[in-house]
């Protein structure tokens, strides 16, 4: 059995969602358990609302939650048994083997980085995200890829970009089950010698000891590849990240939004419409983040999976599940041997 500590309190939608989340998950064949940790009358509450196994759920009482407006320091050092810090104590002193929240993103990684160690050579953590592709992945088929860093770390230098490549291509392998995923820099050109300095020198080092730490390094991208889909691991620095990520997401808005508004105009547009509505139907499926649950931060000892913000049930549920995967694949272990063999940590 695995067992996820699920911040019960983060989120948008607080314990509606995560409670609901963990209880559609425990009515389902699985192995996976869950520790609902946040303010238990209110945990209840919900909980008597919905069926659930109670076999597969434990209640953790805790005090405070780091709200979204919060800044993630001061709140974690005046809430001491918040439920994202007394979530990641149950991980880290082993009552749990992941840690999950959708809860403010700052504080999920202050709190992991205050509770859990860094791999060896991992001078700092990345946050990944997928995105989705054009093209299609690994044996699953899946149509997304994965970007790292997209936020932890604005500013990256080439340890720390190799550190992505390695753990960008660990989660891959065993998240969407593609034994050799194919990992690239973003940089403004696919020529060895574009980019920043840091970008410069990780291509090199990649070129050297990629394929001896078991990464297929196809050297740099550019943004016109990522929607493409032509690689499986996009690796860059988290300012560049974010920025792209956030792009991304908000072209696949615009567009469902202008299909829905043009659904009610002309009977043109209509039957236009209409004969895109598998595209467009594909289209939804493809930019719908509630499928992948949720993004894992990469680096430290422990699972971590922070869920979008916006994670109603099924989405909560679904970075349970991602997180458990994370376990069963032993990810922290496939990292921590990547970084031995890219000659960033000792042997």
């Amino acid at each position: 059995m695995v067992t996820v500590a699920l911040d019960a309190m983060g989120g948008d939608d607080g314990v509606e969602a995560t409670v609901r989340g963990a209880a559609l998950l425990s009515t389902e064949p699985s192995d996976v358990s869950v520790l609902l940790v946040g303010e238990v009358a209110e945990v209840n509450r919900v909980l008597s609302q919905v069926s659930y196994d109670p076999s597969r759920i434990t209640l953790v009482d805790s005090r405070g939650v780091v709200g979204m407006a919060d800044k993630p320091g001061p709140a974690l050092d005046r809430m001491n048994d918040c439920s994202i810090l007394t979530a990641a104590r149950l991980v880290a002193e082993g009552q749990a083997d992941a840690l999950v929240s959708a809860g403010h993103t700052g504080a999920t990684v202050l709190a992991s980085a205050r509770t859990f160690q860094r791999l060896p050579g991992i001078r700092r953590a990345a946050l990944a995200a997928v995105y989705p592709t054009e093209k299609r992945h690994g044996p699953k088929r899946d149509p997304f890829a994965l970007m790292l860093d997209v936020g932890a770390t604005l500013d990256a230098s080439k340890d720390d970009l190799v550190a992505f490549a390695v753990m960008g291509a660990a989660y891959s392998a065993v998240i969407s089950e593609i034994p050799t995923p194919r990992v690239a820099l973003l940089s403004n050109g696919s020529e060895p010698n574009k980019g920043t300095a840091a970008i410069v020198e990780a291509h090199a080092h990649l070129a050297a000891r990629g394929a001896s730490a078991g990464l297929t390094f196809v050297g740099n991208v550019e943004g016109l590849d990522i929607p493409r889909g032509t690689v499986d691991v996009v690796v860059c620095d988290g300012f560049l990240g974010n920025v792209v990520l956030k792009m991304l997401e908000g072209v696949s808005e615009v567009a469902r939004d202008v299909a829905h508004k043009a659904s009610g105009r002309k009977l043109q547009w209509r039957m236009g419409l209409a004969m895109l509505g598998g595209g467009l139907k594909q289209l939804r499926r493809m930019t719908d983040w509630k499928v992948y649950g949720g993004a894992p931060l990469l680096g430290m000892d422990q699972v971590v999976i922070k869920a979008h913000g916006r994670s109603e049930a099924r989405a909560v549920r679904n970075a349970v599940k991602v997180a458990a995967k994370a376990v069963r694949g032993d990810l922290v272990r496939r990292t921590a041997d990547g970084m031995r063999s890219a000659g960033l940590a000792e042997e």
